[in-house]
């Protein structure tokens, strides 16, 4: 008897977007979109390649409010920034803006219980 003899199917649908697939990359593309015409100042933020992760992209907004979503490489990132027409920094060379941690921080102290 094999250890990983049995494998699970997986059952899909063809409306199913598979990472990579040109609906994914549609659907995040979208996603940018609205994220920059809903919210003012957004900046794009370019995080490098690591052993766990792909090259993501961070947006951020004046208010702190981000959302990050993964890019093929940073060049795609670069022109992804210039369609949406926002600035574009390299987060190992510039690190991530105050007014992001600011939010991050308000984020949890929103979520924690009342001390009584």
């Amino acid at each position: 008897m094999a250890l990983f003899g049995r494998r699970r199917r997986r059952s899909s649908t063809a409306d199913e977007p598979r990472p990579g697939s040109r609906q994914a990359q549609e659907a995040t593309l979208e996603h940018m979109r609205e994220f920059v015409s809903t919210r003012v100042g957004v900046e794009a933020y370019i995080e490098p390649v690591t052993n766990v992760t792909q090259t993501t992209v961070v947006l951020i907004a004046t208010t702190g409010e981000w959302t990050r979503r993964r890019v093929p490489d940073s060049e795609t990132a670069r022109s992804v920034a210039r369609e949406l027409s926002i600035p574009v920094y390299d987060v190992q060379l510039t690190g991530y803006p105050q007014r992001m941690r600011d939010w991050n921080a308000r984020q949890r102290a929103a979520r924690r219980p009342a001390r009584p």
